[in-house]
Protein backbone atom coordinates (compact mmCIF):
# COMPACT_ATOMS: atom_id res chain seq x y z
CA UNK A 1 0.00 0.00 0.00
CA UNK A 2 1.12 3.47 -0.85
CA UNK A 3 2.00 5.79 1.37
CA UNK A 4 -0.28 8.06 2.68
CA UNK A 5 -0.09 12.03 1.41
CA UNK A 6 -1.24 14.64 3.35
CA UNK A 7 -2.54 17.97 1.01
CA UNK A 8 -1.07 21.25 1.52
CA UNK A 9 -3.38 24.31 0.67
CA UNK A 10 -1.80 26.29 -2.18
CA UNK A 11 -1.99 30.11 -2.94
CA UNK A 12 -5.03 29.26 -5.36
CA UNK A 13 -6.99 27.07 -3.73
CA UNK A 14 -5.78 23.44 -5.39
CA UNK A 15 -5.12 21.26 -2.38
CA UNK A 16 -3.26 18.50 -4.73
CA UNK A 17 0.00 17.75 -3.40
CA UNK A 18 2.87 18.05 -5.92
CA UNK A 19 5.94 15.33 -5.39
CA UNK A 20 7.89 17.95 -4.18
CA UNK A 21 4.92 18.57 -1.45
CA UNK A 22 4.61 14.97 -0.56
CA UNK A 23 5.07 14.21 3.47
CA UNK A 24 6.42 11.05 4.43
CA UNK A 25 8.84 9.66 6.61
CA UNK A 26 12.33 10.02 5.16
CA UNK A 27 15.09 7.37 5.51
CA UNK A 28 17.50 8.82 8.25
CA UNK A 29 18.75 5.59 9.77
CA UNK A 30 22.17 4.43 8.70
CA UNK A 31 23.85 1.57 9.78
CA UNK A 32 25.63 2.95 12.92
CA UNK A 33 22.10 4.77 13.91
CA UNK A 34 20.36 0.98 13.15
CA UNK A 35 23.03 -0.54 15.59
CA UNK A 36 22.53 2.31 18.19
CA UNK A 37 18.24 1.62 17.88
CA UNK A 38 19.18 -2.05 18.60
CA UNK A 39 21.88 -2.26 21.46
CA UNK A 40 20.92 0.85 23.13
CA UNK A 41 16.92 -0.89 23.27
CA UNK A 42 18.34 -4.52 24.43
CA UNK A 43 20.59 -3.01 26.89
CA UNK A 44 18.94 -1.64 29.79
CA UNK A 45 19.07 -2.06 33.59
CA UNK A 46 18.58 -5.54 34.20
CA UNK A 47 22.62 -6.65 33.44
CA UNK A 48 23.47 -3.41 36.18
CA UNK A 49 21.09 -4.00 38.58
CA UNK A 50 20.06 -7.67 38.95
CA UNK A 51 21.59 -10.21 36.53
CA UNK A 52 21.29 -13.13 38.78
CA UNK A 53 18.02 -15.13 36.75
CA UNK A 54 20.50 -17.15 35.34
CA UNK A 55 22.79 -18.48 38.21
CA UNK A 56 20.09 -18.84 40.18
CA UNK A 57 18.25 -21.12 38.45
CA UNK A 58 21.68 -22.55 36.32
CA UNK A 59 23.21 -23.88 39.67
CA UNK A 60 26.75 -22.95 38.97
CA UNK A 61 29.30 -20.23 37.78
CA UNK A 62 30.02 -22.28 34.30
CA UNK A 63 26.68 -23.08 33.50
CA UNK A 64 25.21 -19.53 33.89
CA UNK A 65 28.37 -18.57 31.23
CA UNK A 66 27.14 -21.12 29.06
CA UNK A 67 23.97 -20.11 29.47
CA UNK A 68 24.56 -16.64 28.76
CA UNK A 69 26.19 -17.70 25.35
CA UNK A 70 23.97 -20.05 24.35
CA UNK A 71 20.72 -17.30 24.64
CA UNK A 72 22.84 -14.93 22.75
CA UNK A 73 23.06 -17.70 20.11
CA UNK A 74 19.25 -18.34 20.02
CA UNK A 75 18.56 -14.61 20.05
CA UNK A 76 20.89 -14.40 16.82
CA UNK A 77 18.83 -17.19 15.06
CA UNK A 78 15.91 -14.79 15.94
CA UNK A 79 17.43 -12.26 14.45
CA UNK A 80 18.94 -13.45 11.29
CA UNK A 81 15.39 -14.63 10.65
CA UNK A 82 14.19 -10.84 11.10
CA UNK A 83 16.58 -9.82 8.72
CA UNK A 84 15.44 -11.71 6.03
CA UNK A 85 11.78 -10.85 6.98
CA UNK A 86 12.82 -7.48 7.00
CA UNK A 87 14.72 -7.59 3.81
CA UNK A 88 11.89 -9.47 1.69
CA UNK A 89 9.20 -7.16 2.98
CA UNK A 90 10.29 -3.60 2.93
CA UNK A 91 7.54 -2.38 5.31
CA UNK A 92 7.89 -0.95 8.48
CA UNK A 93 5.89 -2.55 11.59
CA UNK A 94 7.94 -5.78 12.47
CA UNK A 95 6.23 -8.40 14.39
CA UNK A 96 2.47 -6.99 13.59
CA UNK A 97 3.78 -6.32 9.63
CA UNK A 98 4.80 -10.16 8.92
CA UNK A 99 2.27 -11.38 10.73
CA UNK A 100 -0.55 -9.54 8.55
CA UNK A 101 1.89 -10.60 5.44
CA UNK A 102 1.48 -14.09 6.40
CA UNK A 103 -1.29 -14.97 8.32
CA UNK A 104 -3.55 -12.28 7.15
CA UNK A 105 -5.65 -9.40 9.06
CA UNK A 106 -7.34 -10.99 12.14
CA UNK A 107 -4.21 -12.41 14.05
CA UNK A 108 -2.41 -8.96 13.52
CA UNK A 109 -5.29 -7.37 14.95
CA UNK A 110 -5.03 -9.79 17.51
CA UNK A 111 -1.18 -8.58 18.35
CA UNK A 112 -1.81 -5.33 17.93
CA UNK A 113 -4.81 -4.91 20.33
CA UNK A 114 -2.42 -6.82 23.21
CA UNK A 115 0.34 -4.10 22.35
CA UNK A 116 -1.78 -1.81 22.40
CA UNK A 117 -3.85 -1.62 25.71
CA UNK A 118 -1.12 -3.91 27.79
CA UNK A 119 1.97 -4.93 26.94
CA UNK A 120 3.78 -1.30 25.42
CA UNK A 121 2.20 0.82 27.87
CA UNK A 122 3.09 -1.41 30.96
CA UNK A 123 6.77 -2.29 29.71
CA UNK A 124 7.63 1.44 28.91
CA UNK A 125 6.41 2.27 32.55
CA UNK A 126 8.89 -0.44 33.83
CA UNK A 127 11.69 0.93 32.21
CA UNK A 128 10.78 4.46 33.12
CA UNK A 129 10.42 3.70 36.52
CA UNK A 130 13.71 2.75 36.69
CA UNK A 131 14.84 5.57 34.95
CA UNK A 132 13.11 7.41 37.98
CA UNK A 133 14.53 5.69 40.30
CA UNK A 134 18.19 5.72 39.37
CA UNK A 135 18.07 9.31 38.37
CA UNK A 136 17.29 10.43 41.97
CA UNK A 137 19.48 7.58 43.97
CA UNK A 138 22.81 9.78 43.68
CA UNK A 139 20.51 12.58 45.21
CA UNK A 140 19.00 10.48 47.92
CA UNK A 141 21.97 8.29 48.86
CA UNK A 142 22.16 7.14 51.29
CA UNK A 143 18.78 7.24 51.69
CA UNK A 144 15.64 6.00 50.11
CA UNK A 145 14.09 7.60 47.35
CA UNK A 146 10.44 8.85 48.21
CA UNK A 147 7.42 6.77 45.90
CA UNK A 148 6.07 9.94 44.69
CA UNK A 149 9.61 11.31 43.42
CA UNK A 150 10.48 8.24 41.66
CA UNK A 151 6.98 8.90 39.94
CA UNK A 152 7.29 12.97 38.99
CA UNK A 153 10.89 12.01 37.47
CA UNK A 154 9.30 8.87 35.77
CA UNK A 155 6.61 11.54 34.19
CA UNK A 156 9.63 13.98 33.44
CA UNK A 157 11.57 11.15 31.57
CA UNK A 158 8.53 10.18 29.26
CA UNK A 159 7.54 13.04 28.31
CA UNK A 160 11.57 14.10 27.64
CA UNK A 161 11.20 11.10 25.09
CA UNK A 162 7.47 11.73 23.87
CA UNK A 163 8.60 15.48 22.78
CA UNK A 164 12.26 13.81 21.18
CA UNK A 165 10.21 11.86 19.12
CA UNK A 166 7.38 14.10 18.63
CA UNK A 167 10.34 17.03 17.28
CA UNK A 168 12.97 14.90 15.20
CA UNK A 169 14.19 11.73 14.18
CA UNK A 170 17.48 13.19 13.58
CA UNK A 171 17.86 14.17 16.79
CA UNK A 172 16.27 11.17 17.87
CA UNK A 173 18.85 8.93 16.57
CA UNK A 174 22.26 11.45 17.38
CA UNK A 175 20.84 10.82 20.88
CA UNK A 176 20.11 7.25 20.79
CA UNK A 177 23.33 7.06 19.53
CA UNK A 178 25.32 8.90 22.67
CA UNK A 179 23.20 6.83 24.88
CA UNK A 180 24.30 3.80 23.23
CA UNK A 181 28.17 4.70 24.06
CA UNK A 182 27.13 5.41 27.51
CA UNK A 183 25.83 2.06 27.88
CA UNK A 184 29.11 0.45 26.45
CA UNK A 185 31.41 3.04 28.50
CA UNK A 186 29.44 1.85 31.58
CA UNK A 187 29.95 -1.92 30.27
CA UNK A 188 33.53 -1.22 29.69
CA UNK A 189 34.56 0.18 33.10
CA UNK A 190 32.90 -3.24 34.85
CA UNK A 191 34.76 -5.32 32.13
CA UNK A 192 38.44 -3.93 32.32
CA UNK A 193 38.92 -3.82 36.19
CA UNK A 194 37.74 -6.82 36.07
CA UNK A 195 39.18 -8.79 33.69
CA UNK A 196 42.43 -7.15 35.07
CA UNK A 197 41.42 -8.75 38.57
CA UNK A 198 41.37 -11.73 36.70
CA UNK A 199 44.76 -11.37 34.40
CA UNK A 200 46.17 -11.15 37.83
CA UNK A 201 44.94 -14.63 38.98
CA UNK A 202 41.20 -13.76 41.22
CA UNK A 203 40.22 -16.92 39.51
CA UNK A 204 39.06 -18.34 42.99
CA UNK A 205 35.39 -18.18 42.08
CA UNK A 206 35.63 -19.91 39.18
CA UNK A 207 37.46 -23.22 41.25
CA UNK A 208 34.94 -25.84 40.02
CA UNK A 209 32.25 -23.77 38.14
CA UNK A 210 30.69 -26.77 36.10
CA UNK A 211 30.35 -28.61 39.71
CA UNK A 212 28.03 -31.69 39.07
CA UNK A 213 26.26 -31.35 42.28
CA UNK A 214 25.39 -27.79 41.99
CA UNK A 215 24.37 -27.39 38.58
CA UNK A 216 19.71 -28.14 38.61
CA UNK A 217 18.57 -29.28 35.76
CA UNK A 218 15.18 -28.95 36.59
CA UNK A 219 16.07 -24.97 36.37
CA UNK A 220 17.91 -24.77 33.03
CA UNK A 221 14.52 -23.73 31.02
CA UNK A 222 14.22 -20.91 33.42
CA UNK A 223 17.44 -19.99 33.22
CA UNK A 224 17.25 -19.80 29.78
CA UNK A 225 13.86 -18.25 30.19
CA UNK A 226 15.85 -15.23 31.83
CA UNK A 227 18.47 -15.08 29.25
CA UNK A 228 16.30 -14.42 26.31
CA UNK A 229 14.56 -11.89 27.95
CA UNK A 230 18.27 -10.24 28.45
CA UNK A 231 18.57 -10.34 24.88
CA UNK A 232 15.16 -9.51 24.05
CA UNK A 233 14.98 -6.08 21.50
CA UNK A 234 16.90 -7.55 18.54
CA UNK A 235 13.56 -6.95 16.76
CA UNK A 236 13.40 -2.93 16.88
CA UNK A 237 15.19 -2.42 13.90
CA UNK A 238 12.46 -4.22 11.58
CA UNK A 239 9.85 -1.82 12.94
CA UNK A 240 11.49 0.98 11.21
CA UNK A 241 11.99 -0.70 7.99
CA UNK A 242 10.69 2.25 5.80
CA UNK A 243 13.31 4.77 7.08
CA UNK A 244 16.26 2.81 6.88
CA UNK A 245 18.65 3.38 4.59
CA UNK A 246 19.44 0.57 2.08
CA UNK A 247 17.69 -1.75 3.72
CA UNK A 248 18.86 -5.30 1.84
CA UNK A 249 22.43 -3.81 3.05
CA UNK A 250 21.70 -2.46 6.88
CA UNK A 251 19.32 -4.31 8.21
CA UNK A 252 21.25 -7.97 8.20
CA UNK A 253 24.74 -5.87 8.75
CA UNK A 254 23.50 -3.95 11.86
CA UNK A 255 21.71 -7.29 13.18
CA UNK A 256 24.35 -8.99 13.55
CA UNK A 257 26.91 -6.24 14.47
CA UNK A 258 24.40 -5.38 17.35
CA UNK A 259 23.96 -9.00 18.75
CA UNK A 260 27.89 -9.74 18.43
CA UNK A 261 28.52 -6.69 20.21
CA UNK A 262 25.59 -7.39 23.07
CA UNK A 263 26.37 -11.26 23.29
CA UNK A 264 30.36 -10.07 23.58
CA UNK A 265 29.46 -7.81 26.38
CA UNK A 266 26.94 -9.83 28.50
CA UNK A 267 29.37 -12.65 28.83
CA UNK A 268 32.68 -10.58 29.32
CA UNK A 269 30.37 -8.41 32.16
CA UNK A 270 29.30 -11.70 33.97
CA UNK A 271 33.14 -12.54 33.96
CA UNK A 272 33.76 -9.58 35.73
CA UNK A 273 31.25 -10.30 38.41
CA UNK A 274 32.25 -13.72 39.04
CA UNK A 275 36.29 -12.67 39.45
CA UNK A 276 35.24 -10.05 42.06
CA UNK A 277 32.09 -11.76 43.78
CA UNK A 278 30.95 -15.08 44.80
CA UNK A 279 28.05 -16.24 43.37
CA UNK A 280 26.71 -15.93 46.91
CA UNK A 281 27.50 -12.47 47.03
CA UNK A 282 26.08 -11.89 43.57
CA UNK A 283 22.82 -13.67 44.73
CA UNK A 284 22.55 -11.89 47.68
CA UNK A 285 23.20 -8.52 46.21
CA UNK A 286 20.21 -5.91 45.58
CA UNK A 287 22.37 -4.18 42.81
CA UNK A 288 25.17 -5.91 41.58
CA UNK A 289 27.00 -3.18 39.38
CA UNK A 290 26.65 -1.16 42.56
CA UNK A 291 28.19 -4.05 44.42
CA UNK A 292 30.49 -4.68 42.47
CA UNK A 293 32.05 -0.49 42.44
CA UNK A 294 31.86 -0.36 45.74
CA UNK A 295 34.66 -3.61 46.41
CA UNK A 296 36.96 -1.80 43.58
CA UNK A 297 36.27 1.12 43.45
CA UNK A 298 35.23 3.13 46.45
CA UNK A 299 33.08 6.49 46.52
CA UNK A 300 33.32 6.54 42.43
CA UNK A 301 30.43 3.96 42.60
CA UNK A 302 28.39 6.58 42.92
CA UNK A 303 28.58 6.24 39.19
CA UNK A 304 26.63 3.43 38.86
CA UNK A 305 23.16 4.68 39.15
CA UNK A 306 23.63 7.57 36.68
CA UNK A 307 24.89 5.11 34.16
CA UNK A 308 21.49 2.66 34.82
CA UNK A 309 19.45 5.61 34.52
CA UNK A 310 20.85 6.76 31.29
CA UNK A 311 20.84 3.14 30.03
CA UNK A 312 16.86 3.13 30.90
CA UNK A 313 16.55 6.53 28.95
CA UNK A 314 18.06 4.85 25.81
CA UNK A 315 15.68 2.06 26.20
CA UNK A 316 12.72 4.15 26.60
CA UNK A 317 13.84 6.33 23.76
CA UNK A 318 14.93 3.50 21.09
CA UNK A 319 11.72 1.31 22.50
CA UNK A 320 9.06 4.38 21.63
CA UNK A 321 10.69 5.41 18.32
CA UNK A 322 10.13 1.41 16.78
CA UNK A 323 6.55 1.36 18.37
CA UNK A 324 5.17 4.61 17.19
CA UNK A 325 6.17 3.01 13.96
CA UNK A 326 3.97 0.06 14.24
CA UNK A 327 0.77 2.01 15.21
CA UNK A 328 1.46 4.43 12.30
CA UNK A 329 1.59 1.40 9.59
CA UNK A 330 -1.41 0.02 11.48
CA UNK A 331 -3.15 2.87 10.92
CA UNK A 332 -2.45 2.81 7.17
CA UNK A 333 -3.64 -0.66 7.36
CA UNK A 334 -6.96 0.47 8.69
CA UNK A 335 -7.32 -1.40 11.88
CA UNK A 336 -6.55 1.90 13.72
CA UNK A 337 -7.63 5.42 13.57
CA UNK A 338 -6.35 7.15 10.53
CA UNK A 339 -5.35 10.07 12.06
CA UNK A 340 -2.07 7.86 14.09
CA UNK A 341 -1.00 7.44 9.83
CA UNK A 342 -0.70 11.51 9.65
CA UNK A 343 2.78 12.94 9.61
CA UNK A 344 3.80 16.27 10.63
CA UNK A 345 3.98 18.42 7.60
CA UNK A 346 7.62 20.04 8.25
CA UNK A 347 9.31 17.78 11.19
CA UNK A 348 8.13 14.20 9.12
CA UNK A 349 7.68 12.56 12.12
CA UNK A 350 4.65 10.06 13.28
CA UNK A 351 3.61 12.70 15.58
CA UNK A 352 0.31 11.17 16.73
CA UNK A 353 1.54 7.41 15.94
CA UNK A 354 4.17 8.95 18.86
CA UNK A 355 1.77 10.30 21.86
CA UNK A 356 -1.02 7.61 21.35
CA UNK A 357 1.01 6.06 24.09
CA UNK A 358 1.68 9.31 26.45
CA UNK A 359 -1.95 8.63 28.17
CA UNK A 360 -2.68 5.37 28.58
CA UNK A 361 1.33 4.55 29.92
CA UNK A 362 0.73 7.52 32.81
CA UNK A 363 -2.44 6.27 33.30
CA UNK A 364 -0.89 3.04 34.24
CA UNK A 365 1.78 4.34 36.19
CA UNK A 366 -0.21 6.28 38.49
CA UNK A 367 -3.38 3.97 38.72
CA UNK A 368 -2.31 0.19 37.25
CA UNK A 369 -0.36 -2.64 38.66
CA UNK A 370 1.83 -2.91 36.20
CA UNK A 371 3.93 -5.87 37.36
CA UNK A 372 0.94 -7.63 37.54
CA UNK A 373 -0.19 -6.84 33.98
CA UNK A 374 3.41 -7.39 32.56
CA UNK A 375 2.96 -10.79 34.37
CA UNK A 376 0.32 -11.40 32.16
CA UNK A 377 1.24 -10.74 29.17
CA UNK A 378 5.09 -10.97 29.12
CA UNK A 379 4.35 -14.50 27.28
CA UNK A 380 2.61 -13.05 24.52
CA UNK A 381 5.24 -11.31 23.22
CA UNK A 382 7.32 -15.00 22.24
CA UNK A 383 4.45 -16.60 21.42
CA UNK A 384 4.01 -13.84 18.23
CA UNK A 385 7.59 -13.72 17.54
CA UNK A 386 7.09 -17.33 16.77
CA UNK A 387 4.45 -16.92 14.77
CA UNK A 388 5.88 -14.06 13.03
CA UNK A 389 9.09 -16.72 12.34
CA UNK A 390 6.61 -19.50 11.66
CA UNK A 391 5.30 -17.10 8.84
CA UNK A 392 8.85 -16.98 7.45
CA UNK A 393 8.92 -20.17 6.92
CA UNK A 394 5.62 -20.25 5.29
CA UNK A 395 5.89 -17.80 3.27
CA UNK A 396 8.74 -19.63 1.93
CA UNK A 397 6.11 -22.46 0.46
CA UNK A 398 3.25 -20.39 -0.08
CA UNK A 399 5.51 -17.46 -1.89
CA UNK A 400 8.58 -18.71 -3.43
CA UNK A 401 9.02 -15.92 -5.80
CA UNK A 402 8.94 -13.14 -3.45
CA UNK A 403 12.67 -11.57 -3.66
CA UNK A 404 14.91 -12.30 -0.25
CA UNK A 405 18.06 -10.27 -0.87
CA UNK A 406 19.00 -11.98 2.41
CA UNK A 407 18.05 -15.67 3.00
CA UNK A 408 18.89 -17.95 5.71
CA UNK A 409 19.05 -21.42 6.19
CA UNK A 410 15.82 -23.12 7.36
CA UNK A 411 17.09 -24.70 10.53
CA UNK A 412 17.57 -21.28 11.78
CA UNK A 413 14.23 -20.27 11.90
CA UNK A 414 12.77 -23.81 12.95
CA UNK A 415 14.77 -23.87 15.71
CA UNK A 416 14.15 -20.06 17.15
CA UNK A 417 10.31 -20.70 16.79
CA UNK A 418 10.62 -23.83 18.35
CA UNK A 419 12.68 -22.15 21.26
CA UNK A 420 9.96 -19.36 21.61
CA UNK A 421 7.00 -21.77 21.49
CA UNK A 422 8.68 -23.41 24.31
CA UNK A 423 8.69 -20.39 26.24
CA UNK A 424 5.39 -20.31 26.07
CA UNK A 425 4.81 -23.49 27.47
CA UNK A 426 7.20 -23.53 30.26
CA UNK A 427 4.59 -19.98 31.05
CA UNK A 428 1.78 -22.57 31.25
CA UNK A 429 3.53 -25.00 33.11
CA UNK A 430 5.21 -22.74 36.12
CA UNK A 431 2.72 -20.00 35.66
CA UNK A 432 -0.49 -21.42 35.00
CA UNK A 433 -3.03 -18.38 36.16
CA UNK A 434 -1.05 -15.51 35.28
CA UNK A 435 -0.44 -17.32 31.87
CA UNK A 436 -4.06 -17.88 31.55
CA UNK A 437 -5.19 -14.55 32.41
CA UNK A 438 -3.12 -13.21 29.68
CA UNK A 439 -4.22 -15.71 26.93
CA UNK A 440 -7.77 -14.54 28.04
CA UNK A 441 -7.06 -10.48 27.96
CA UNK A 442 -5.76 -11.31 24.18
CA UNK A 443 -8.56 -13.22 22.98
CA UNK A 444 -10.58 -10.20 23.46
CA UNK A 445 -8.37 -9.04 20.93
CA UNK A 446 -11.06 -11.33 18.32
CA UNK A 447 -14.51 -10.01 19.28
CA UNK A 448 -12.46 -6.32 19.38
CA UNK A 449 -11.62 -7.12 15.60
CA UNK A 450 -15.02 -8.08 14.65
CA UNK A 451 -16.58 -4.31 16.48
CA UNK A 452 -14.11 -2.32 14.82
CA UNK A 453 -12.68 -3.50 12.09
CA UNK A 454 -15.01 -6.44 10.45
CA UNK A 455 -18.47 -5.20 10.49
CA UNK A 456 -19.48 -2.22 8.06
CA UNK A 457 -22.22 -0.62 9.93
CA UNK A 458 -20.85 1.32 12.22
CA UNK A 459 -22.21 4.51 14.27
CA UNK A 460 -21.28 7.63 12.50
CA UNK A 461 -19.40 9.00 15.10
CA UNK A 462 -16.98 5.87 15.22
CA UNK A 463 -16.55 6.37 11.17
CA UNK A 464 -15.87 9.47 11.65
CA UNK A 465 -13.18 8.90 14.11
CA UNK A 466 -11.72 5.42 12.49
CA UNK A 467 -10.81 7.48 9.22
CA UNK A 468 -13.76 6.47 6.79
CA UNK A 469 -15.31 9.85 6.77
CA UNK A 470 -11.94 11.54 8.16
CA UNK A 471 -11.45 12.49 4.50
CA UNK A 472 -13.67 15.20 4.92
CA UNK A 473 -11.90 16.92 7.56
CA UNK A 474 -8.01 16.00 6.93
CA UNK A 475 -6.66 19.69 6.73
CA UNK A 476 -9.03 20.54 9.93
CA UNK A 477 -7.25 17.74 11.61
CA UNK A 478 -3.78 18.85 10.92
CA UNK A 479 -4.58 22.48 12.28
CA UNK A 480 -5.86 20.68 15.70
CA UNK A 481 -2.35 18.41 16.05
CA UNK A 482 -0.05 21.81 15.09
CA UNK A 483 -2.23 23.69 18.13
CA UNK A 484 -1.91 20.55 20.04
CA UNK A 485 2.10 20.48 19.21
CA UNK A 486 2.50 24.12 20.07
CA UNK A 487 1.09 23.72 23.32
CA UNK A 488 2.67 20.33 24.32
CA UNK A 489 5.89 22.49 23.19
CA UNK A 490 4.92 24.99 25.25
CA UNK A 491 5.08 22.53 28.66
CA UNK A 492 8.09 21.04 27.70
CA UNK A 493 9.69 24.28 27.53
CA UNK A 494 8.64 25.28 30.92
CA UNK A 495 10.29 22.19 32.48
CA UNK A 496 13.31 22.23 30.25
CA UNK A 497 14.11 26.25 29.08
CA UNK A 498 17.52 24.48 27.96
CA UNK A 499 16.28 22.89 25.01
CA UNK A 500 16.33 24.34 21.79
CA UNK A 501 13.17 25.72 20.13
CA UNK A 502 13.72 23.51 16.84
CA UNK A 503 15.69 21.07 16.08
Amino acid sequence: MPRRTVSVPHPNGDPTPTPEERVELRKKVTLLRGISIIIGTIIGAGIFISPKGILKNSGSVGMSLVVWIACGILSLFGALSYAELGTCIKKSGGHYTYILEAFGPQVAFVRLWVDMIAIRPAGLAVIALAFGRYILEPIFMPCGVPEIAIKLATTIGITMVMYLNSMSVSWTARIQIFLTFSKLLAMAIIIVPGLYQLFKGETKNFENAFEVNTIDLTGLPLAFYSGMYAYAGWFYLNFVTEEVENPERTVPLAICISMVIVMICYTLTNVAYYTVMSAEELLASNAVAVTFAEKLMGNFSFAVPVFVALSCFGSMNGCLFAISRMFYVASREGQLPEVLSMIHIRRHTPLPAVIVLYPITLLILFLGDIYSLLNFMSFLRWLFIGVAVVGLIYLRYTRPDMPRPFKVPIFIPAVFSFTCFFMVFLSLYSDPINTGIGFAISLTGIPAYFIFIHFERKPKWFQKLSGQRLHKCKWETSEYAQKFLSSYTLIIHIMMPDMPSSF
